[in-house]
């Protein structure tokens, strides 16, 4: 390939004259500036201004003024981590690091808003994020969540209190309803905040929208105790923890009473069981910084026992989970799942108006040990015929 020797390139607002534009050992043309490498033709809409003694980018658009996981983007990857928190602070005089890097709070501190973009790693088979990504993101903004509310520790969603008291949240029991599963390159705002439940719980909730239209697509509720991380023990929460969370109770509910599934899931046995999977081993990458498998995971392990017909022609709209037990990488369980068909005629009542006249499958699910039989997870899932729901 012949050397250029007064090579210069547009970009943006910029003239940049290169220092290097010749490199032998590969067969495309590469251009640098002060470390910042080019190739190939310049799209204006994505190009960034680069300024020519630092090599330092002067600004970094954005989508429609949207944040996208952390950082404004106009179509370019992520710059170089190591210039993330240099673009931020050029960004950001006016608002908090957390606020790029995290999310934010609105609404006087009650509520924590972050956003996300569906990666192509996260959608399934029809192109549309998994029950597992979006269970996935309602984690992530919980986590920022208590790391941005000044009263984390060091520990994987606990507070300063906690981590003097080696003590951890786990999750008990949740249930999320999905009205519409976003897409690949989708930009999702989740909102989440927290409640007292009882005496010594933990209730969170969120609400996904989809970032263009605000619609709410997504709702989950959950209930969360304390446990000692060292004996597996639960624990009351003590005066200092709660004292410590107490002022970030927002008495507010994303999903009614009347709508969310609070009905007792029966445990199923090898007898009313339609369906059995063996076998499902815990991996390493399944644990958690609390040294169990992440809850999330169980989802995966829920669903190898449902047809593959019920996977492919139906969505995931409703699913209940109730945890009952810790799984240990050193575990081998089970899944177990029995299945009916919920009718609903014109004649009778539905909570949503769509369903009048439809046919929907109701499952119920058992996680257990494969070699006591003790159970790990309780599930229920509604699934609905994909030509009755809206995915986009």
């Amino acid at each position: 390939m012949a050397s250029i020797k007064n090579a210069s390139l547009n970009c943006g607002q910029t003239l940049l004259k290169p220092k290097l534009i010749k490199n032998q050992n590969v067969g495309i043309q590469i251009v640098k500036f002060a470390g910042w490498s080019w190739s190939g033709r310049c799209n204006s809409r994505h190009c960034l201004s680069v300024n020519a003694t630092t090599g330092r980018p002067d600004s970094v658009r954005t989508i429609n003024g949207n944040k996208v996981n952390g950082i404004y983007v106009d179509g370019v990857p992520y710059l170089a981590q190591e210039n993330s928190h240099q673009l931020v602070k050029e960004n950001s005089s006016d608002e908090p690091n957390h606020e790029y890097l995290l999310g934010r709070f609105v609404e006087d501190r009650f509520v924590y808003r972050q956003s996300f973009v569906i990666r192509s790693y996260e959608i399934g088979p029809d192109k549309t994020a998994t029950m597992e990504t979006i269970m996935n993101l309602l984690q992530e903004t919980a986590l920022n969540h208590v790391a941005s509310s000044g009263v984390g520790g060091n520990g994987f969603g606990s507070t300063r209190e906690m981590g003097l008291r080696k003590l951890i949240w786990v999750v008990t029991r949740i249930h999320i309803q999905v009205e519409k599963y976003s897409s690949w390159g989708d930009v999702v705002e989740i909102d989440t905040w927290v409640a007292a439940a009882g005496k010594n719980g933990m209730r969170r909730d969120w609400i996904i929208r989809d970032y263009n239209t605000q619609k709410i697509i997504t709702r989950a509720t959950s209930t969360w105790v304390i446990m000692n991380r060292e004996t597996r023990r639960l624990s009351k929460i003590p005066d200092e923890v709660r004292e410590e969370v107490q002022p970030f109770y927002l008495n507010r509910v994303s999903i009614s009473t009347e709508d969310t599934d609070s009905e007792k899931i029966e445990k199923l046995t090898d007898e009313t069981a339609e369906r059995i999977r063996s076998g499902l081993a815990p991996r390493w990458n399944d644990m958690d910084a609390n040294q169990h498998v992440n809850n999330v995971k169980y989802i995966g392990w829920i669903l190898e026992s449902v047809p593959i017909d019920i996977l492919e022609d139906y969505n995931l709209t409703s699913m209940t989970l109730e945890y009952r037990r810790e799984c240990r990488q050193s575990n081998v369980l089970e899944s177990l799942t029995s299945m009916k068909t919920n009718e609903i005629d014109n004649e009778g009542s539905s909570t949503r108006a769509a369903d009048k006249g439809r046919k929907d499958w109701e499952c119920t699910h058992l996680l257990r040990m494969e070699a006591d039989q003790a159970e790990i997870v309780r599930a229920r899932s509604i699934w609905q015929y994909k030509q009755d729901r809206l995915i986009i």
